[in-house]
């Protein structure tokens, strides 16, 4: 009897649950979501990551998965920030190369540095000065899109061009 008493209350308090917590109202709904963060990949045009933290004028270059070659489908961008760096041929620009969170953290920081070095080996052959160029790798460090979907992934495995004077 004292079983059946406690089981009809764990059931009962389940049910409880479940009734209020569809009650939430839409303001308390969107606080939550904006105090999260935002949580779409960055395929969605209602991101405002799509130019990762690149200094506007500028591309992020994406890499593949355990990669540092340039992809051919980023060729352009790379020729598009070649262009924006030689009109601002004063400008001292930092690539930051990045990596998604797989892997161990000193073999993310090696990958980063190797895609860093990468674009800017790839931008002095397109006649930029290695004097406007410094290269830092955060390897995972700053992951811009959290999620462990390939979405997510793909977004952070990139280098970042910031003008830092």
């Amino acid at each position: 009897m004292v079983i059946k008493k406690q089981a009809f209350l764990v059931a009962l308090m389940g049910l409880s649950l479940l009734a209020f917590s569809g009650c939430a109202d839409e303001k308390a709904t969107d606080a939550a979501k904006t105090s999260m963060g935002p949580t779409e990949s960055l395929d969605s045009a209602k991101t405002d990551w799509s130019n990762g933290r690149t200094s506007p004028g500028m591309v992020p270059l994406y890499f593949d998965f355990d990669q540092s070659n340039i992809r051919k489908d980023q060729v352009a961008g790379m020729q598009a920030n070649a262009a924006f760096i030689k009109k601002n041929a004063k400008s001292e620009i930092r690539i930051e190369g990045n990596c998604d969170p797989r892997g161990t953290n000193e073999y993310n920081m090696a990958l980063g540095e190797r895609r860093a070095l990468a674009a800017k080996k790839y931008l002095v052959n397109l006649g930029i000065s290695k004097a406007n160029l410094s290269t830092i790798s955060y390897g995972e460090e700053r992951i811009l899109v959290q999620g462990d979907d390939e979405s997510s992934y793909a977004q952070n495995r990139r280098d970042d061009f910031v003008i830092v004077k």
